[in-house]
């Protein structure tokens, strides 16, 4: 009984710190903040360049909103955004992916990260882009490296393993693209990784937190092994231009 009051506390304040005014649309956030000089903006909607992530945000369901994401997307063009399966004339809802928000309490400890994690550059976009697609494809893109700091392992030269920072929130750089090659499972080289990316994170006051797919169970066992709690369930609508 003590240990699922002493869980139920730690959740209620990862909880308060990764708020709902931020962490319910983090995408419009990070668009109109950190990530801002990446921001393609019209009105109450906004998005990525295409070749850096598939999403999109707009502030709220009302007034002229649909027609401004809609000048923001090609004819047949589509992006991802959080909680937005309502009806937006010109956009259809063509995929649905429901996902967990999951935070790392500050006192979670951490195993050491082996040396072999090393930084990733825009040099390295075409090896990101080939990993990352046999894990989620779509989802990382050529010039993605842009939304802030990646690392990963080789194995004989070639990348293996990998992860860095997507949506980045103002003292909260989201962890993404963590994967590992099929050969190379079972290594501890994603929970390298992590160890990496949330040290370097934390050296800099900063507070780590993720998204993963409800289904992906493989995935959610790793980070609540390594001290994450989950805090929210949310939902990804791939949204596409209809003309």
């Amino acid at each position: 009984m003590g240990r699922r009051v002493a869980e139920a506390a730690t959740i209620a304040c990862i909880m308060s710190e990764l708020p709902e005014a931020l962490f319910l649309n983090p995408v419009w956030h990070a668009l109109h903040g950190p990530h801002r000089h990446l921001a393609i903006i019209a009105g109450g909607a906004c998005r990525y360049p295409a070749d850096v992530a598939p999403f999109a945000a707009i502030r709220s369901p009302v007034g002229r909103v649909s027609d401004e994401l809609r000048s923001l997307l090609a004819p047949g063009e589509s992006v991802w955004l959080i909680d937005s399966g309502r009806v937006m004339p010109g956009l259809t809802v063509v995929d649905r992916l429901e996902c967990l928000q999951m935070g790392l309490p500050a006192d979670a400890a951490l195993p050491l990260p082996s040396d072999a994690v090393l930084p990733l550059h825009a040099g390295n976009a075409h090896e990101m882009v080939a990993l990352t697609d046999a894990a989620f494809p779509g989802f990382f893109r050529s010039a993605t490296h842009r939304m802030g700091y990646y690392c990963g392992v080789r194995v004989d030269g070639t990348l293996v393993a990998m992860g860095g920072e997507r949506l980045q929130l103002a003292g909260y750089p989201e962890l993404s693209a963590i994967c590992t090659h099929p050969t190379q499972r079972g290594r501890g080289l994603a929970r390298d990784v992590i160890a990496h990316l949330v040290r370097l994170q934390r050296r800099d006051g900063l507070r780590s937190w993720l998204h993963v797919g409800h289904s992906n169970t493989r995935a959610i066992a790793l980070y609540t092994a390594l001290g994450f709690k989950r805090v929210r369930s949310v939902m990804f609508h791939r949204v596409e231009r209809t003309d």
